[in-house]
């Protein structure tokens, strides 16, 4: 047979076979699951039957039971209206059953049924309540369960239908159905429910069988018309695929005997055409791609140092290593490399990011910062505390337990070149003129190839000077956003940042239901300290109340400068009781020791030097949200209440509700001879006292002086 012959006759075996086979399949699929679903469709209707029954016993049942309670007097009334309502068909008092009838919880077997029937007893009084059966509650039944019901006029196999929801001729083949067993009878599948406690009458559920003769004709003229396209494409792809076949294998039987010039005619655009191609270009092309190749890496180098210059513009660190590696391991064909950063905080390198890497050093990326190699350990940290490149090969282990398991590595420093002026590059840095070495970049074993070359290095070395660029970049970055959110003089936290810490501690606290207090600080008198010791002396002031305030607060508590000697402390989770412990604390430490100053300072007045000198501070608080709703109401609170502490005298502090606050630690308010209310007694503690209570109205705001 030829290849034509074959390729045909296995393609028509290819698209027939699966057809043929899965039509008989969904043919008995079809048939299965048709009737699997009429079973369960049984079973369903069973079910519903025997709940509807019951339910209706229980009916009946309770009905009786209400009348049976009743005084003798007012049973048959009740009675009545029980049947009226359409809770019984008739209900008896002390009166022997008629026939035909049978007892819910005790039902009996032969003969008719006519009704259903629950008894009750009191004492010598039986109360019986009946539901007549006739065709309309059938209908009921069967229009519940979703099946055909036909009611049998009696327990043994083979009596005839009493009602039915069936045609009579269907009703009377249903009625020969066997109890538990699902009996299929001409169209119809069918199921008798058996008698028992509860369910009383004998029944027969029955549903149609589904028609799959249609879905079977349409399967067969389905594969009668799949063969014949079959046959039709089988013979074109056929042809279409042995032609070119012919022509190449002509065409290297003429290249064997030396005839190199021939060429394949190319006709069309597909597998065959471009083997075509593909066998006319073999031998002319093969030095061509050799010499493009070298060309291409060599335009690859070009294009990542490009590359690395645009990735050193941007401040996303995480992504630049990222992009950095995973570009190094392309280039020289790697299996796994990392990135190390010197932390400044205790000076070992950090991983920062990680590809291929296994052992102890296969960790997921939110863990690579537990990986910390000390300087001067390993071929890392001798890269690192060095700062000369190195590459080589592993010993039998595969590398120390500080470093990734390899067989061979390069790894170069990450450098930053030394700029005067550079806060974060180190003093003798500058002096040797040496770059500052941030980190490492190292890859581990090549793959295709003994081990990492020359070129491998220099390539490796010219990412690594992205890398520290980018490093500087990015720090230098962080460290200028940290200085336009800081004062220069304290080294608190300035104004610009104090809107958005208040804002957004405000919008925590309403989200968690907690409060906020707001103290604002303002030095007394400190105009006074400039103009009498000069502004030298006021910047060391500011400078020491600045530590003094760090000093007396939690690591949670914020400290802003908000302008000139005035100062803002956020106190989260803090009520106006805690607070007033914090403003005592902090009016104590600032009263308390002077400030030294430079002794070369003189007194204006006396003309003596002064080394030291006694400040003191107004504290205004405020709690959000008892003193506003918003972060700025809570601060213009608290500045009002700052105002009413210095209009009060001074060294003091108030609080912006007019509600008395406890003291933290006495019961009572103190009062002493020459201490206003609300003064910081250093004996008996601090007197809450309510802003403005003691010298009236606060004046306005425009108005106040400090």
């Amino acid at each position: 047979m030829t290849l034509r012959g074959r390729l045909t006759t296995a393609f028509l075996v290819v698209v027939l076979g699966p057809v043929l086979l899965g039509s008989f399949f969904v043919g008995m699929t079809v048939a299965t699951v048709s009737r699997d679903r009429t079973v369960e469709r049984l079973d369903h209707a069973a079910t519903t039957v025997r709940t509807a029954i019951g339910a209706m016993c229980r009916q009946l049942q309770a009905a009786a039971d209400a009348v049976t309670v009743l005084p003798e007097a007012d049973r048959r009334p009740a009675a009545d209206q029980l049947v009226t309502r359409g809770l019984a068909s008739e209900i008896r008092i002390g009166a022997s059953d008629p026939g035909g009838q049978r007892d819910c919880q005790a039902p009996a077997t032969g003969g008719s049924v006519t009704a259903i029937v629950a008894r009750a007893r009191q004492g010598q009084v039986t109360v019986a309540a009946a539901q007549a059966l006739d065709a309309g509650f059938v209908a009921r039944l069967a229009a519940t369960c979703g099946a055909e019901i036909t009611l049998l006029a009696g327990d043994s196999p083979g009596a005839g239908p009493a009602l039915s929801s069936e045609s009579a001729a269907v009703s009377r083949a249903v009625a020969a159905a066997l109890p538990g067993d699902v009996t299929a009878r001409g169209h119809h599948y069918l199921r008798a429910v058996p008698v028992e406690p509860g369910q009383p009458l004998p029944l027969v559920v029955s549903v149609r069988q589904s028609n799959s003769v249609g879905l079977y004709a349409l399967l067969l003229a389905g594969v009668v018309l799949v063969a014949g396209m079959a046959m039709i494409v089988a013979r074109w792809l056929a042809r279409s695929t042995t032609r070119p076949l012919e022509e190449l294998a002509l065409a290297v039987a003429k290249v064997a005997d030396g005839e190199l010039g021939t060429r394949v005619p190319v006709g069309r655009d597909d597998e065959l055409g471009r083997l075509a191609g593909t066998f006319n270009r073999m031998t002319r092309e093969l030095q061509a791609y050799v010499q493009a190749l070298t060309a291409s890496r060599d335009q690859l180098r070009g294009h990542l140092a490009i590359l690395g210059d645009t990735l050193s513009s941007t401040h996303d660190l995480h992504r630049i290593l990222q992009v950095i590696l995973q570009t190094a391991l392309s280039a020289t064909g790697a299996r796994a490399g990392v990135v190390l950063l010197i932390d400044p905080g205790d000076g070992r390198l950090v991983a920062r990011c990680a590809e291929g890497l296994t052992g102890r050093w296969d960790v997921p990326e939110a863990e690579l910062p537990a990986l910390r190699v000390p300087l001067g350990t390993g071929i890392l940290g001798a890269v690192a505390a060095g700062g000369e490149p190195r590459r080589g090969r592993c010993g039998p282990d595969g590398g120390t337990l500080d470093e990734p398991a390899c067989r061979t590595y390069v790894a170069v420093p990450i450098c930053a070149p030394a700029t005067v002026g550079d806060p974060l590059v180190p003093g003798d840095t500058l002096i040797s003129g040496r770059p500052a070495t941030l980190g490492v970049l190292a890859l581990y074993d090549r793959l295709g190839s003994d081990g990492f070359d020359d070129a491998d290095l220099l390539t490796l070395r010219t990412f690594a000077g992205q890398a520290g660029v980018a490093v500087h970049n990015v720090r230098m970055h962080e460290e200028a956003q940290r200085l336009s959110l800081t004062d220069p003089l304290t080294g608190l936290w300035n104004y610009r940042y104090l809107r958005e810490s208040l804002r957004r501690e405000v919008e925590r606290a309403s989200r968690f239901g907690r409060m906020l207090t707001v103290l604002v600080l303002d030095l007394d008198h400190f105009k006074d300290v400039n103009d009498t010791y000069g502004h030298a002396a006021g910047d060391t002031v500011l400078r020491e109340f600045a530590r003094r305030i760090r000093i007396g607060l939690r690591e949670v508590d914020v400290a802003f400068r908000q302008g000139g000697e005035e100062f803002v402390v956020l106190l989260p989770e803090t009520d106006a009781y805690g607070g007033v412990i914090v403003a005592e604390r902090l009016g104590a430490a600032v009263r308390e020791i002077p400030v030294p100053i430079d002794p070369r300072r003189q007194d204006a007045a006396t003309g003596q030097p002064v080394d030291r000198v006694a400040i003191s501070v107004s504290i205004g608080i405020a709690v959000y949200p008892e003193h506003g709703p918003t972060a700025q109401q809570v601060l213009d609170a608290a500045d009002d209440a700052l105002y009413a502490a210095k209009n009060a005298g001074r060294d003091t502090y108030r609080l912006a509700e007019s509600a008395p606050v406890p003291a933290p630690t006495v019961t009572e308010p103190v009062v002493s001879a020459g201490v206003p209310e609300g003064h910081f007694d250093h004996a008996a503690g601090p007197d809450v006292v309510p802003p403005g209570t003691p010298g009236g109205p606060q004046p306005p705001r425009q108005a106040r002086g400090r």
